[in-house]
């Protein structure tokens, strides 16, 4: 019989939890056994007292076979997924899936919504309309064997005592804990079947890990168990120190997306001749790079970039997302056409006040001026607005000259954004002079 108290108190003690214990105090959460205030209490000895490899090991167990797994070996072709651990900006997932499916990967992806300064691919999905994310097993299974790529959300059968835990983590401070990350991440994506998994992990001050020696070790510990456990596995490190891309939003990030997965043959610039995101087409073709030789259908990782630069640019790449948008009952109209996702109708231009150089963007001020506005969540049980959001003008090492545009801001008629624009301009810090810019891929995690 589980007795709790007895493993919150060893684990409070510093001592190391047996694999058997580990897996009864998660089958309790699954069962109600263990209550939220153990469950609580119990994060919380984790996150000052931490876990070694081989406890991390066995969570990541116990939470996968918590729950239902999808076995997809009988759909034809290598599947391999990617995870991001989170940012402001971060709509790499709604480029890469089509991108490494057109290139002949299956990709079963399963994301996650916005959750406190981070957003969420479900959400950015959902701002196309009919767009379903709650596939059953055999609706998931019937759209990765035709389209090559699905996304959808974690079920109540994938990992239910992951999501229980991942509820409490957010409202008791032990979200930024790296065992519990890892066995989160690592039993949904061994959950949804797949075998090779590309991880990318952010650093900086819009991300969970603000340093580097945090994120390598998180990155490292991801490989190293996704190893344990049968994944082929690899992760790079990204900087978070501003916005990936220039959209803030459910819906301008979609648009965004779909400029890039359109760039080779674009009509017109929907968000600005300006504004075409060289970071985020740099980002997906690097990660989708590491997909193809994760699965073998490449020799190396020149010859992945290159099939990836070649699938974006012929339009293979856009028309395999026109597939999975129709697969999964959303609007085609809106996709060809995306100025017709919700756009808040309040469009307000903030320009620059300072003049110099852009030297500093605090990245996870944006993410709650973000929630402010209606667009990102406070509590898992919150509604998002899609059509709101911000457009940046300027990124890192930008020369700022006083009037010119520094930021679209799309917000409902009822939002007062005196206040908002004052608190904006504050994350952003300017230099006399040009400072070195973070380079955008800071360190892999392959071998």
């Amino acid at each position: 019989m589980i007795i709790p108290a007895r493993i919150i108190e060893k684990k409070r003690d510093k001592k190391e939890l047996t694999s058997e214990e580990i897996r009864d105090f998660v089958q309790g959460l699954s069962t109600g056994e263990v209550t939220d205030y153990q469950a609580t209490a119990w994060l919380m000895a984790v996150y000052l007292n931490g876990m070694s490899f081989k406890e991390t090991v066995a969570l990541t167990e116990a939470m996968l076979r918590s729950g239902e797994q999808y076995s997809l070996k009988h759909i034809p072709g290598v599947k391999v997924d990617k995870h991001s651990t989170g940012g402001v900006g971060d709509k790499v997932s709604l480029i890469l899936a089509p991108l490494a499916a057109a290139c002949g990967l299956k990709v079963p992806m399963m994301s996650g919504r916005g959750l406190g300064h981070s957003g969420g691919t479900l959400d950015k999905l959902e701002s196309i309309s009919g767009f379903n994310v709650k596939l059953s097993k055999s609706e998931f299974e019937s759209v990765l064997e035709r389209v090559g790529c699905a996304m959808i959300g974690q079920t109540d059968a994938i990992a239910p005592a992951d999501k229980k835990l991942y509820a409490l983590r957010d409202v008791t401070g032990t979200v930024e804990c790296i065992p519990l990350i890892v066995a989160s991440i690592l039993s949904k994506k061994l959950a949804e079947g797949c075998e090779g998994l590309v991880l990318d992990v952010k650093v900086g001050n819009g991300a969970f890990m603000k340093n580097k020696p945090q994120a390598k070790i998180l990155a490292r510990t991801l490989v190293l168990v996704g190893r344990q456990m049968g994944l082929k596995c690899r992760a790079l490190i990204s900087s978070m120190d501003q916005p990936l891309g220039y959209a803030v939003g459910n819906s301008l990030e979609m648009i965004e997306s779909i400029e890039i997965l359109k760039s080779e043959n674009l009509e017109k610039h929907y968000l600005g001749e300006d504004l075409f995101s060289c970071d985020l087409k740099e980002l997906t073709l690097q990660l989708c790079a590491q997909m193809l030789e994760i699965g073998k259908l490449v020799p190396n990782l020149n010859a992945g970039r290159k099939l990836a630069s070649e699938k974006l640019a012929d339009g293979s790449a856009y028309r395999k997302f026109l597939e999975l948008v129709e697969a999964q009952g959303g609007s085609r109209a809106q996709v060809e056409n995306p100025l017709k996702l919700p756009l808040a109708p309040q469009v307000v231009q903030w320009k620059v006040k300072r003049k110099g150089y852009l030297s500093k963007i605090h990245t996870d001020t944006i993410g709650q001026l973000l929630i402010e506005l209606g667009g990102g969540r406070r509590r898992a049980s919150d509604s998002v607005d899609p059509s709101v959001g911000f457009l940046l003008h300027k990124k890192l090492g930008a020369r700022l000259i006083p009037g010119d545009p520094l930021v679209t801001v799309y917000a409902s008629p009822q939002t007062d954004l005196k206040e908002m624009e004052k608190a904006f301009q504050s994350a952003l810090e300017v230099s006399a002079s040009r400072k070195p810019v973070p380079k955008l891929l800071v360190d892999a995690v392959t071998k």
